[in-house]
C-alpha cells in the first residue's frame, strides 16, 4: 500500500499486531518498541505511538562500537520526548568481543528483554519487514536450511513481536518522509564484508522476487514448523523413554523428517554436553541407524535395531 495515507497505516499496523496477539491482548498490553534510529525502526516508533497510545515506552541500545551512537540514541530520546513516551539508552557493561555482529546482536537482545521486563512491558517489538525476511530467506536457502531455517524470521517468537514481515522498506521510509521522522543509517548498513549487506545489494537488482510472497511462504514455513514440532512433542511423548540410563526410540517407522527430530530429542535427553549434529551429520547417523548399525557421537553410542538406543559409551580399555 505504497500510497495509503496515515490514518490506513495507522489500521493496518493495529490489524498486523492483532492478527499476531489476539485484539483483547493488544488492546490491553504494553509494548518496548526497539529503535535503533534507523528509518526503519523510526517507523516502527510511529506506528506503535499512533496505533497504541499511552501502552508504548521504547528503548535504544548504544552497543559502544561507534562514536556517533550514542547522539543517534539521544536523538531518538528527544522525538521519545514529544510523544511523551518512556525512553532509555541501554549499554552493556563490558565491551563486545568475538564476532562483532553476533555478539552485539545477543548483547542487545539481552539488554532490551532486560528493560522490557523492569517496565513491566509484555512484548519487545523490533522493525523487521518483508525485505529483511526475503534475504533470510535467500541466505538460508544458500545453506541447505530445512522447514525450520526456512520459517526465517519469526512474527512471534517468545515475547518478540515483529509486525512488519508484510510491510516493504520502501513503505517504511514513506512514512519517515511523510512524518519529518528524524532517523540516521548506520554504516555498517552498507559494509559488504557483512554477508546480509552482500545479500542485500545482489537481491536489489532482482525486480522479479517478491519479498511479499517471499514473506509469505516464510509465515507458511513457520506454521508447518509448529505442526511438524508438536507431532514430535506428541511421538517423543508416547515412544522416547529412558531405561536404565539410556534413551530408548521404542518405535521409529516415521517419515525420515520425523525421526530426525526424534534423534534430536534422545540427545538432548541424554544431555551430551554438545550441540545435536544437523544437516549431513544427522543424515549419516540417520542412515546408520535405519540399517540396525551402531554409530558413536563423541563419548555415547547409538544402536539401531527394532528400537534405538542411546547410552554412554563404555570406557576404552588402556593398554
Amino acid at each position: 500500500m505504497p500510497n495509503a495515507g496515515p490514518e490506513t497505516r495507522v489500521k493496518r499496523f493495529q490489524d498486523d499486531i492483532i492478527r499476531l496477539i489476539g485484539e483483547r491482548t493488544a488492546h490491553d498490553t504494553r509494548l518496548c518498541i526497539a529503535v535503533s534510529g534507523g528509518p526503519d525502526s523510526m517507523a516502527l516508533l510511529f506506528l506503535a505511538v499512533q496505533a497504541f497510545p499511552a501502552q508504548v515506552v521504547a528503548a535504544t541500545v548504544d552497543h559502544g562500537l561507534r562514536p556517533a551512537a550514542r547522539a543517534e540514541a539521544e536523538m531518538v530520546g528527544r522525538w521519545c520526548l514529544t510523544q511523551g513516551v518512556k525512553h532509555a539508552i541501554l549499554t552493556p557493561s563490558t565491551p563486545i568481543t568475538g564476532s562483532i555482529q553476533a555478539s552485539a546482536r545477543s548483547v542487545r537482545y539481552e539488554l532490551l528483554h532486560h528493560w522490557r521486563e523492569e517496565q513491566g512491558a509484555d512484548w519487545l517489538l523490533t522493525a523487521h519487514h518483508a525485505d529483511d525476511q526475503c534475504e533470510t530467506m535467500m541466505m538460508r536457502l544458500n545453506r541447505s536450511s530445512g522447514v525450520s531455517g526456512l520459517a526465517a524470521i519469526r512474527g512471534v517468537n517468545g515475547a518478540v513481536l515483529r509486525p512488519l514481515l508484510s510491510w516493504r522498506r520502501t513503505e517504511l521510509a514513506a512514512i519517515v518522509d511523510e512524518q519529518a521522522l528524524p532517523h540516521v543509517y548506520d554504516p555498517s548498513n552498507d559494509d559488504v564484508r557483512f554477508d546480509r549487506v552482500a545479500m542485500r545489494k545482489n537481491l536489489a537488482g532482482a525486480d522479479w522476487l517478491d519479498p511479499i510472497a517471499i514473506a509469505r511462504s516464510a509465515a507458511a514455513c513457520g506454521d508447518a514448523e509448529e505442526a511438524l514440532g508438536w507431532m514430535a512433542d506428541d511421538l517423543a511423548g508416547r515412544y522416547l523413554s529412558r531405561d536404565d540410563g539410556a534413551i530408548i526410540l521404542q518405535k521409529h517407522d516415521f517419515p525420515r523428517e520425523m525421526q530426525r527430530r526424534l534423534l534430536i530429542k534422545m540427545l538432548l535427553m541424554a544431555d551430551t554436553g554438545r550441540a545435536p549434529p544437523r544437516g549431513d551429520a544427522l543424515d549419516q547417523l540417520l542412515i546408520q541407524l535405519t540399517e540396525g548399525k551402531r554409530a558413536m557421537m563423541g563419548n555415547w553410542l547409538f544402536e539401531g535395531g527394532d528400537s534405538w538406543c542411546l547410552r554412554a559409551a563404555p570406557p576404552r580399555s588402556v593398554r
